[in-house]
């Protein structure tokens, strides 16, 4: 009989983590948000700055996270780097809130974005369309198989990391030159018209309205739109630290993780970048922002491809968003399993199955999960999440100054590049965002916030429950 394991299979090499970090980063963003972002600043020079800065703030986080990760290559990742720099609350408040918005909900976006796109093949499978009407809630057929599929690779990553393993690296691989063959094209089909009209007053920052007039901005309001229209490039540029969360899985940790958390946010930004900038040559601005359901790719497919533009990128979409979405149930569950050896999670979640992987965690993580797919509408939990996760970058990366003052004779195999310079740059930039995003967009950020701080009293009461156990168990 099969028995559980009781410690990680470290199976995942450099290449297997640079895949993860960029699978986990390439969902479906890409070929929606810039429509948001260009309703937001209007001029194209604005909406590459969004995504350059967003890249630069992603890289300035990874390269920081590269210290942490070589000071302490376990299974948990954030998680444990918050525990260590500050204390067992705010690492709990961590874990809580990814566990209940952070993992969970992009686990169903993506899910749901799997199937939206699904429905450009399979027409019955419409989000459009109501299979069930409870009174209070309607399911629809693109739901459903947005749940199926989140149940189909917890199952295939409960047999085991090489299962889960396989999927990502493939999967990343095809989506990558898929994206580079649609940014090639793009440029083939590249229209100097369109591309003089977008430039010619790139850095003309306005609000397009959906009449198609324009209306400017002051300063301190053009800052909050910058702030808004980050919200879609962060949710797309987010989950690149999975690959720490799996670290007691990865060989060599401590060169491996930094190196690929390093390789494969480089890897992303140049491609979203380049692919912003396709998207210019191609579709006017006012045709970028009025993209039916913010579809910028499928419009811009059609200028590149023809009318077989649609099947293209929605079989494109398909297979990044299931890779995406493997990345992060695989990686997702690891928290939950250093939450659970700290009695601050489900006991059994702290259990290896006898594939040497936290099958309990996986199937927890599936059901919340499932549930979120229920719950609303894309974009409301791109918008609660980027608020979430930000915040607890800023906290993550403002711990590296803590531990270098805590313990500075700890063995740092890899030093934060930049440091102090880059950390602080990102902690600024990555303060005013949430500052600018709790004026301008508060609808979706303070849920997102009061979520979190709803795991203060759970966490004393976990804490009163353990003590009260500890007292009982004396003989």
């Amino acid at each position: 009989m099969n028995e559980p394991k009781t410690s990680f299979r470290p199976t995942l090499g450099l290449m297997d983590a640079t895949m993860l970090v960029a699978g986990s980063m390439i969902g479906s963003g890409i070929f929606i948000v810039s429509a948001d972002i260009v309703r937001n600043v209007g001029g194209s020079g604005w909406l590459i700055f969004v995504w350059v800065i967003t890249g630069f703030m992603t890289l300035a986080a990874a390269l920081s996270y590269g210290e942490l990760s070589s000071m302490f290559p376990k299974a948990g990742g954030q998680y444990v780097y918050l525990k260590e720099a500050y204390n067992p609350l705010v690492s709990f408040l961590y874990g809580w809130s990814f566990f209940a918005v952070i993992q969970t909900a992009t686990i169903a976006a993506v899910g749901v974005a799997f199937a939206k796109f699904t429905a450009y093949i399979f027409p019955q499978i419409s989000e459009d369309l109501v299979l069930m009407d409870f009174g209070f809630m309607t399911i629809s057929p693109a739901q459903l198989l947005s749940v199926c599929v989140i149940i189909f690779l917890t199952y295939l990553n409960t047999r085991g990391v090489k299962s889960g393993k396989m999927i990502q690296t493939t999967f990343t691989i095809v989506k990558i030159l898929s994206l580079g063959g649609l940014i090639l094209f793009g440029f083939w089909a590249f229209k100097v018209e369109i591309w003089n009209a977008n430039w010619s007053n790139a850095w003309d920052m306005h609000k397009l309205l959906p009449s198609g007039n324009k209306e400017h901005y002051t300063f301190i309001p053009a800052l909050g739109a910058v702030a808004a229209a980050m919200v879609g490039s962060i949710f797309s540029s987010d989950s690149w630290h999975n690959v720490t969360f799996i670290a007691g899985e990865v060989k060599n940790p401590k060169r491996n993780i930094g190196l690929s958390l390093f390789l494969g946010t480089l890897t992303v930004t140049i491609i979203y970048v380049a692919a912003n900038v396709m998207y210019t040559g191609v579709l006017t601005l006012p045709e970028i922002a009025s993209a039916e359901k913010d579809r910028v790719a499928v419009t811009a497919s059609h200028v590149i491809f023809g009318n077989g533009g649609t099947i293209i990128i929605a079989v494109m979409i398909m297979i990044s968003t299931f890779g995406c979405n493997n990345g992060l149930i695989m990686a997702g569950a690891r928290v939950y399993y250093s939450m659970a050896k700290d009695g601050l999670f489900f006991k059994k979640a702290g259990d290896l199955n006898t594939n040497a992987v936290p099958g309990f965690a996986l199937w927890v993580q599936c059901i919340f999960a499932c549930l979120w797919c229920f719950s609303g509408k894309y974009g409301d939990l791109l918008d609660m999440i980027s608020f979430v996760v930000v915040g607890f970058y800023i906290l993550t990366i403002f711990g590296i100054f803590i531990l270098r003052k805590k313990r500075p004779d700890a063995e740092r195999p890899y030093k934060a590049i930049g440091y102090p310079v880059l950390p602080i740059i990102y902690i600024l930039m990555g303060l005013a965002f949430c500052i600018l995003l709790i004026v301008y967009k508060p609808k979706f950020t303070w849920p997102g916030l009061i979520i979190t701080l709803i795991g203060i009293p759970i966490y004393y009461f976990i804490r009163s429950q353990t003590a009260q156990k500890s007292i009982s168990d004396q003989p």
